[in-house]
């Protein structure tokens, strides 16, 4: 096993930045980038996450730290949302305290890229918890479900049954959906809490607010016209007595 020289690894200066290979799926930038505009409305309030689509991360648990893994999404907990207040080229594990991502993504494309073999294995290397790989289209070709979620168990992955499946140690679920808001109806993935209930983004937040303020006052309306029957039926006028 190649033993890796801890004092004198790369900076992320030195380091190249995110991976530029191009995707064969639009899925692939789609779907994490949903996760990532959702999570940056839950957690607003928050600077101790980072989650980052197609971003090499750079570890020491494979044979060469130069080499990344390169996920279409993960999330690591514990760390700056933005490094020094500034943006991050790549994910360097031993300059981030070696905090591994607590969660990675990949979505499969019509060239299979070892989702469930090779990058699994690295995943687990690595010590991602929870490791989940979505395929909605070639999941027939591939033999396995739509979704899987695989999470960590004393070194191992065991491959996860629930949907969405509540992940404790991040305090949010994952699972599939279809937006309202999407005029195209296209499925992708969202965070849940722990009820199982999709958490809304931002514009579908305010529709709600708003389709809320219109039941409130066709509600305070409707008893208004209730009572105004009522006083018409003892011979009252309710103008009249508004006077």
């Amino acid at each position: 096993m190649l033993e890796i020289d801890i004092k004198h690894l790369p900076t992320s200066d030195e380091l190249i930045g995110s991976d530029d290979t191009p995707v064969d799926n639009e899925d692939q930038n789609f779907v994490p980038n949903v996760l990532l505009f959702l999570l940056e409305y839950i957690w607003g309030n928050r600077d101790d996450w980072f989650f980052a689509v197609d971003m090499g991360v750079y570890h020491t648990t494979g044979l060469n730290p130069k080499v990344p893994v390169v996920p279409d999404g993960f999330l690591s907990l514990g760390v700056e949302r933005r490094k020094g207040g500034g943006s991050r080229k790549s994910y360097v594990v031993w300059e981030e305290q070696n905090i591994a991502p607590i969660f990675a993504l990949e979505v499969v494309s019509q060239t299979p890229g070892g989702e469930y073999d090779e990058k699994l294995a690295i995943n687990r290397q690595l010590g991602v918890k929870y490791y989940a790989i979505y395929n909605p289209k070639f999941w027939r070709r591939d033999g396995h479900p739509p979704l899987e979620v695989y999470k960590l168990v004393e070194g191992d992955y065991q491959l996860q049954f629930r949907e969405p499946l509540w992940m404790p140690e991040i305090g949010l679920g994952i699972g599939r959906c279809v937006l309202p808001s999407d005029r195209l109806r296209r499925e992708v993935l969202s965070w849940f809490d722990e009820q199982g209930d999709r958490y809304l983004s931002a514009e579908e937040q305010e529709r709600l607010a708003k389709e809320q303020e219109r039941l409130a006052k066709d509600q305070a309306r409707h008893r208004v016209e209730q009572l105004e029957t009522l006083l018409r039926s003892h011979g009252l006028d309710p103008n009249q007595l508004a006077e």
